[in-house]
Protein backbone atom coordinates (compact mmCIF):
# COMPACT_ATOMS: atom_id res chain seq x y z
CA UNK A 1 0.00 0.00 0.00
CA UNK A 2 2.98 2.31 0.24
CA UNK A 3 3.98 4.89 2.78
CA UNK A 4 0.58 6.54 3.15
CA UNK A 5 -2.66 4.74 3.85
CA UNK A 6 -5.41 5.45 1.38
CA UNK A 7 -8.22 5.32 3.91
CA UNK A 8 -8.76 6.35 7.48
CA UNK A 9 -11.50 5.40 9.88
CA UNK A 10 -14.58 7.59 9.79
CA UNK A 11 -16.96 8.69 12.53
CA UNK A 12 -20.50 8.31 11.23
CA UNK A 13 -22.86 7.98 14.18
CA UNK A 14 -24.69 11.05 15.43
CA UNK A 15 -24.22 9.85 19.01
CA UNK A 16 -20.41 9.95 18.60
CA UNK A 17 -20.52 13.42 17.04
CA UNK A 18 -22.61 14.77 19.92
CA UNK A 19 -20.29 13.14 22.47
CA UNK A 20 -17.21 14.76 20.93
CA UNK A 21 -18.91 18.16 20.76
CA UNK A 22 -19.80 17.89 24.43
CA UNK A 23 -16.72 16.21 25.95
CA UNK A 24 -14.00 16.95 23.41
CA UNK A 25 -11.36 19.67 23.45
CA UNK A 26 -12.02 22.51 21.00
CA UNK A 27 -9.18 23.86 18.88
CA UNK A 28 -10.31 26.67 16.55
CA UNK A 29 -8.30 27.96 13.61
CA UNK A 30 -9.01 30.17 10.61
CA UNK A 31 -9.71 27.23 8.29
CA UNK A 32 -11.62 24.85 10.55
CA UNK A 33 -12.64 24.08 14.11
CA UNK A 34 -11.39 20.79 15.51
CA UNK A 35 -12.83 18.82 18.41
CA UNK A 36 -10.71 15.94 19.64
CA UNK A 37 -10.67 13.43 22.45
CA UNK A 38 -8.35 10.52 23.33
CA UNK A 39 -9.60 7.12 22.25
CA UNK A 40 -8.84 3.49 23.14
CA UNK A 41 -9.05 2.32 19.52
CA UNK A 42 -6.17 1.12 17.37
CA UNK A 43 -6.42 3.96 14.84
CA UNK A 44 -7.35 7.63 14.79
CA UNK A 45 -10.86 8.38 13.56
CA UNK A 46 -12.16 11.48 11.81
CA UNK A 47 -15.53 13.05 11.14
CA UNK A 48 -16.04 16.11 8.93
CA UNK A 49 -18.97 18.51 9.20
CA UNK A 50 -19.89 21.18 6.67
CA UNK A 51 -22.90 23.41 7.21
CA UNK A 52 -25.08 25.11 4.63
CA UNK A 53 -23.52 28.49 5.43
CA UNK A 54 -20.43 27.39 3.51
CA UNK A 55 -22.26 27.33 0.20
CA UNK A 56 -23.81 24.95 -2.27
CA UNK A 57 -23.10 21.22 -2.51
CA UNK A 58 -20.05 21.69 -4.73
CA UNK A 59 -18.29 24.00 -2.26
CA UNK A 60 -19.25 21.84 0.73
CA UNK A 61 -17.84 18.75 -0.98
CA UNK A 62 -14.65 20.62 -1.87
CA UNK A 63 -14.14 21.70 1.74
CA UNK A 64 -14.65 18.10 2.91
CA UNK A 65 -12.17 16.84 0.30
CA UNK A 66 -9.54 19.38 1.34
CA UNK A 67 -9.86 18.51 5.04
CA UNK A 68 -9.91 14.77 4.29
CA UNK A 69 -6.69 14.92 2.26
CA UNK A 70 -4.91 17.02 4.88
CA UNK A 71 -6.03 14.64 7.65
CA UNK A 72 -4.84 11.60 5.67
CA UNK A 73 -1.28 12.93 5.73
CA UNK A 74 -1.57 14.33 9.27
CA UNK A 75 -2.83 10.96 10.53
CA UNK A 76 0.31 9.18 9.33
CA UNK A 77 2.53 11.82 10.93
CA UNK A 78 0.59 11.56 14.20
CA UNK A 79 0.89 7.76 14.23
CA UNK A 80 4.68 8.13 14.05
CA UNK A 81 4.85 10.95 16.62
CA UNK A 82 2.83 9.43 19.46
CA UNK A 83 1.34 6.14 20.66
CA UNK A 84 -1.92 7.83 21.71
CA UNK A 85 -5.01 7.58 19.50
CA UNK A 86 -7.72 10.19 19.10
CA UNK A 87 -11.16 10.83 17.66
CA UNK A 88 -11.42 14.05 15.65
CA UNK A 89 -14.26 16.15 14.32
CA UNK A 90 -13.43 18.91 11.87
CA UNK A 91 -16.04 21.61 11.30
CA UNK A 92 -15.38 23.45 8.07
CA UNK A 93 -15.56 27.24 7.92
CA UNK A 94 -16.33 29.51 4.98
CA UNK A 95 -12.59 30.13 4.53
CA UNK A 96 -11.95 26.39 4.03
CA UNK A 97 -13.27 26.50 0.47
CA UNK A 98 -10.56 28.93 -0.65
CA UNK A 99 -7.69 27.09 1.07
CA UNK A 100 -5.59 24.25 -0.30
CA UNK A 101 -4.98 20.98 1.51
CA UNK A 102 -1.33 21.92 2.15
CA UNK A 103 -2.46 25.06 4.00
CA UNK A 104 -4.92 23.03 6.10
CA UNK A 105 -2.18 20.47 6.77
CA UNK A 106 0.15 23.24 7.92
CA UNK A 107 -2.51 24.50 10.31
CA UNK A 108 -3.00 20.98 11.67
CA UNK A 109 0.74 20.65 12.23
CA UNK A 110 1.04 24.01 13.98
CA UNK A 111 -2.16 23.95 16.04
CA UNK A 112 -2.93 20.28 16.72
CA UNK A 113 0.39 18.44 16.78
CA UNK A 114 1.77 20.26 19.86
CA UNK A 115 -1.51 19.72 21.73
CA UNK A 116 -1.67 16.02 20.90
CA UNK A 117 1.98 15.19 21.56
CA UNK A 118 2.24 17.35 24.69
CA UNK A 119 4.96 19.69 23.39
CA UNK A 120 3.01 22.98 23.53
CA UNK A 121 4.42 26.03 25.25
CA UNK A 122 3.30 26.57 28.82
CA UNK A 123 1.30 29.73 29.49
CA UNK A 124 2.37 31.95 32.37
CA UNK A 125 0.38 31.32 35.53
CA UNK A 126 -0.21 35.01 36.21
CA UNK A 127 -2.33 35.35 33.10
CA UNK A 128 0.32 37.28 31.18
CA UNK A 129 0.29 40.28 33.51
CA UNK A 130 3.38 41.73 35.05
CA UNK A 131 3.68 41.90 38.82
CA UNK A 132 2.76 45.26 40.37
CA UNK A 133 6.39 46.10 41.12
CA UNK A 134 7.40 45.80 37.45
CA UNK A 135 4.97 48.38 36.13
CA UNK A 136 6.36 51.69 35.00
CA UNK A 137 5.27 54.63 37.08
CA UNK A 138 3.98 57.80 35.40
CA UNK A 139 5.94 60.84 36.45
Amino acid sequence: MGEFSKRFYVIKKDREFRYLYKKGVCCPSYGFVCYYRPSNRRRNRCGIVTGKKIGNAVTRNRSRRVIREAFRIFDNELLKATDKRFDFIFVAREKTVTLKSTQILGTMRVKLMPLLTGTQDKKPESGGRRPAGDRKQKE
